[in-house]
């Protein structure tokens, strides 16, 4: 028996009553889940590592490296631990390093006692994408950032070949100086570059000078600097004025010797016409390095405002997979 037109209508209205009621209660079951979800997101776990130049207690009294990690500390969303050169292993053991999805580094007049076996290490990582370094400063020349700069040098080297002559390429690599931590000149030749020879009968050969990783000129006179955003959109960015003034810090000038960044976000200049790309970013393989120029250990620039918002906003950016 079919119902009458009036209770198909009563029933029609009570079915629309009740899918709205089951619509909201869905979407608040929904909202709720994503809430969970938000707050059971995992932080990101960031390890500063130091040195720990005795000259940085004139400005930092519990060390620079512990100056950015208490601040880091106090921001949601991160887990933060600290190492430092005269540690076990170094402070870069295996077990440290897995436990670490950012690795923010400080060095300096110690680059040279870090193995070349835990830069390699290191950048391994980089490249299978469990693992982003933010090198500060003096760090340009420290070692986990030169053997990434020299990954990227010959992936770049060996992009402009088809597939198959970067699969029978063969590479002879040198560098500008036989002592790696030369600064270059102004009139010396940028690095890296390569030279391409094709014989008759046989593969491409690249002549490969890896970066230098270091640049013509510095001034370490305390003098102040005006860094510019020149990404605003850029997470790295994020929250930052168009402009910021680190009061006392020491001057680097261009050209900087490294692979073309994929992304440069802030540029930093001085009063007396020197300028630097201050805040580099490349991928190497599925990884992120973030180069952050603003630093000397004898100066308060880690207690600067932007500049730890900088370091913030790069480590959570680096640090979090979408």
């Amino acid at each position: 028996m079919n119902p009458s037109p009036l209770f198909r209508r009563i029933l029609t209205g009570r079915d629309l009553f009740l899918a709205s009621r089951l619509g909201l209660w869905l979407g608040l079951g929904l909202g709720l889940a994503l809430a969970r979800t938000a707050v059971a997101a995992p932080p990101v776990r960031v390890l500063v590592w130091d040195e720990q130049q005795p000259a940085q207690r004139r400005v930092y009294t519990n060390w620079l490296g512990n100056q950015i990690a208490a601040f880091l500390k106090t921001r949601p969303g991160f887990s933060v631990a600290t190492a430092r050169l005269d540690d076990p292993e170094q402070g870069l053991s295996m077990a440290q390093l897995d436990a670490t999805d950012v690795l923010v580094w400080w060095g300096h007049v110690r680059n040279g006692e870090v193995s070349a076996d835990h830069a390699r290490d290191i950048v391994r990582r980089i490249q299978a994408g469990r693992l982003s370094l933010m090198a500060l400063h003096s760090a340009h020349w420290s070692a986990p950032f030169m053997e990434a700069m020299n990954v990227r040098a010959r992936e770049d080297a060996l992009r402009v070949l088809s597939p198959a002559e970067r699969a029978m390429a063969v590479i002879h690599e040198t560098n500008l100086f036989a002592n790696l931590r030369t600064p270059p000149k102004y009139t010396d030749r940028l690095s890296p570059s390569a030279i391409y020879r094709k014989p008759f009968d046989g593969p491409f050969e690249v002549q490969l000078t890896l970066p230098n990783c270091c640049f013509p000129a510095y001034r370490p006179d305390a003098m102040p600097s005006r860094v510019r955003v020149l990404l605003p959109k850029h997470p790295i960015a994020r929250g930052l004025p168009a402009e910021f003034v680190v009061e006392q810090t020491e001057m680097y000038d261009e050209p900087f010797h490294v692979p073309a960044p994929d992304a440069v976000v802030l540029e930093e200049r001085w009063e007396h016409g020197e300028w630097f790309r201050s805040g580099s970013v490349w991928n190497i393989g599925k990884g992120r390095v973030f180069y952050f120029r603003p630093g000397h250990e004898l100066y308060p620039v880690f207690k600067n405002p932007d500049v730890l918002k900088v370091i913030e906003n790069a480590a959570r950016w680096m640090g979090t997979r979408e």
